[in-house]
């Protein structure tokens, strides 16, 4: 089916006013996670541009559409960035296309810098969105102390275009950092790992990155902590930080920038897990329950981020959700499917009241029932 792209918001409103039937709403496509939905491709590719941008501010305004790329290269311009670093799941669910503005807040995107300066909806303004009966709402403003309906916000973050279709955001950014370094241990154990980290983010040495594969380089366990901000700084607290972990075993630092955006954008896309067969399961949990509740699980290859809070695995083919959902009962958190067989639900189920008020929310909001309808539920 060819996707519908209209191109202002104005259309995008008529569009939706006058059809009963199901939209398929995406930013660039990049990204199709949820359950597969029978229903009309929308995209949203051409109400894009930057429609204001006030550096000294730290505020941006962007339609829906404008390729992450696009803004990227704008700030850098201005040594600012998406302090959130947006995952590009393009390897890792083998697609093609540009990421969207839209399509980062509408998921929630973030990588492993979340730990340190807070989540993409934490850097959501403001919002314009259509919701399901074709009405254009606007809510929160260009700066953070107009909190005027600043819930609604961050509501429409992760909704997955359930509850409106944005069509334009404003966000806070910040300043690039000016040196970044980081500190490599290799053949830690998942839990010496999770317990070095954990004693890294709770120091005062503001870590930006703290992950850990268990078959990194060669096979061999790599843990990763990464610091950011001026050079002196950096080396500072690169040392402090080898007095509290060298006894854990050899500590190297790597500072070149390149080598480090490698890295890190390795980890924050899950790199290795590109190019390889089956399915991919991304978990949110307490950091000291993870590399027990990998070990139960048993996956083919596994990556920490976030000190260990998130858990991408790569399971065997067809594994059935009910093993992964088992598993993560007994500890508590959230287990998401990003790849593999959708049939049977792909977000963590919800409990009787909260999904009571979800519902309640999709009713006012899409009443109509059109808005990417059954996304985030359970196969019929």
């Amino acid at each position: 089916m060819k996707p519908i792209s209209p191109s202002s918001e104005a259309e995008l409103a008529d569009l939706v006013a006058s059809t009963s039937e199901p939209l398929r709403v995406m930013g660039g496509g990049t990204r199709p996670i949820g359950r597969l939905v029978n229903a009309q491709p929308l995209t949203m590719q051409q109400i894009s541009g930057i429609e204001l941008y006030e550096p000294g501010a730290l505020t941006l305004v962007a339609k829906t559409g404008t390729p992450v790329a696009e803004i990227e290269k704008t700030l850098a311009e201005e040594n600012q960035r998406l302090a959130f670093e947006p995952m590009d799941h393009r390897g890792l669910l083998s697609t093609t296309g540009e990421p969207t503005i839209g399509g980062v807040f509408a998921a929630n995107v973030s990588g492993p810098r979340r730990i340190q300066c807070g989540a993409a909806r934490d850097f959501l303004l403001g919002v314009r969105f259509v919701d399901g009966q074709g009405q254009i709402t606007r809510n929160g403003g260009r700066v953070m102390k107009n909190v005027t309906g600043y819930d609604l916000v961050k509501l429409m973050a992760g909704s997955y275009g359930t509850l409106g279709v944005l069509t334009e955001v404003a966000l806070k950014v910040l300043p690039r950092s000016h040196v970044t370094g980081t500190l490599k241990i290799a053949g830690l154990t998942d839990v010496q790992a999770i317990s070095a980290l954990s004693a890294a983010l709770g120091s005062p040495y503001e870590v930006t990155g703290a992950a850990h594969l268990p078959k990194g380089k060669d096979s061999t366990p790599q843990t990763f902590i990464r610091i950011e901000g001026f050079e002196n700084s950096v080396k500072y607290r690169s040392v402090e930080l080898f007095k509290m972990l060298g006894h854990l075993g050899e500590v190297k630092f790597e500072l070149d920038q390149q080598a480090n955006a490698t890295l890190w954008q390795n980890i924050r896309d899950v790199g290795t897990f590109h190019d390889r067969e089956g399915d991919v399961w991304r978990l949110s949990v307490k950091p000291s329950d993870a590399p027990g509740l990998v070990a139960r699980i048993a996956p083919e290859d596994t990556v920490y981020d976030w000190g260990g809070g998130l858990v991408w695995l790569l399971m065997p083919q067809e594994t059935g959700a009910d093993t992964i959902r088992a598993a993560i009962s007994e500890t508590g958190g959230h287990a998401t499917l990003i790849r593999g067989n959708r049939t049977a639900g792909v977000f963590q189920p919800l409990a009787a009241p909260v999904a009571a008020l979800q519902d309640g929310l999709r009713a006012r909001f899409d009443p109509k029932g059109i808005l990417n309808p059954g996304l985030m539920g359970r196969a019929a």
